[in-house]
């Protein structure tokens, strides 16, 4: 099995690509699909320090990281965080197609508001088959921020030029989560399918005897049982009922602790371990920040 490459910065980057020497050390944009890279690397598994964002149009072809590989369909787009692995690929069908790559390290961002609030552009987080699907006019609106990024830091870099950039980088991350959040509209009806799929494996879950055996189910467990990662179920089911996958799965234990305190003689330390917590104070903690009682207290006031 091959080593992972570890590109470290824009330069290697560019390097790896075949691509000339970049104008900016902490962010590129490439607007051109014909990449010349090494043909050896084809099947190599590389992971980047670096946010990279990807856009295609008109082709047919794939990338693969996280856990799937995405076939590319008109205007999409993929985001990847820093230390995400990727498989290199064949790019030698991209004759006819158009698009373009945008690169930049964290560094760049560090010291600014968008560096305190990246975390908040879950999509980075999305495995590849959760890619950004543009209409005509999305896409225009990208492709202009986009050519101003680039047009930015290709001019002589003065004392407004980071700022500049960083902001612009700034703004094409909310229009793709303006995007975002149209795609989980238009395609409510079939995310409707997802949150009740979502909501019955909640359900299984506590019914077996899975609690006892793993303890409190993660955001991910359910994530990978209904194939989608963490970020894009947590922000699917917000936009759908409000409420993240964490909320989701707390409600439910509280609901069950609630029916068991009142229609059961368990002790709460009993209730707790059949929940799925180590130690009852942590159902204590939970129950009482959802709804301002212990389960004690609430076995108390209810009876």
């Amino acid at each position: 099995m091959s080593e992972i490459l570890h590109i470290k910065s824009i330069a290697q980057a560019h390097q790896l690509l075949g691509l000339p020497e970049p104008k900016h050390p902490l962010i590129s944009v490439n607007l051109d699909c014909h990449l010349d890279y090494d043909k050896t690397l084809v099947g190599r598994k590389i992971t980047f320090d670096n946010y990279l964002i990807f856009f295609k149009d008109g082709i047919e072809g794939s990338i693969g990281y996280g856990r799937n590989s995405y076939d590319f369909e008109n205007s999409t787009m993929v985001f990847i965080a820093p230390g995400q692995v990727m498989e290199m690929i064949d790019c030698s069908h991209l004759k006819n197609s158009q698009g373009f790559s945008l690169t930049f390290h964290p560094d760049l961002i560090r010291k600014s508001g968008l560096g305190t609030r990246i975390d908040e552009y879950g999509f980075f987080e999305y495995e590849s088959n959760e890619a950004l699907h543009l209409s005509a006019d999305e896409r225009k609106d990208i492709e202009e921020i986009i050519a101003k990024i680039k047009r930015e830091y290709e001019q002589n870099l003065d004392q407004h030029s980071q700022t500049l950039i960083v902001s612009n980088l700034e703004l094409l991350l909310n229009y793709c989560l303006r995007f975002y959040d149209r795609q989980f509209y238009t395609r409510t009806n079939f995310n409707k399918d997802f949150v009740a799929d979502f909501a019955m494996k909640i359900s299984g879950y506590f019914k077996s005897e899975q609690p006892a055996l793993k303890g409190i189910p993660s955001v991910k467990y359910f994530a990978e049982e209904l194939s989608m990662s963490p970020n894009y179920l947590s922000d699917l089911l917000k936009k759908e009922t409000g409420k993240s996958a964490k909320s989701h799965i707390n409600d439910f234990m509280v609901n069950k602790a609630k029916n068991l305190l009142l229609g059961s003689e368990k002790a709460v330390s009993e209730i707790a371990y059949e929940l799925g917590f180590e130690y009852p104070q942590g159902l204590n903690k939970l129950f009482k920040k959802e709804t301002g009682m212990t389960p004690a207290e609430y076995r108390v006031s209810n009876n």
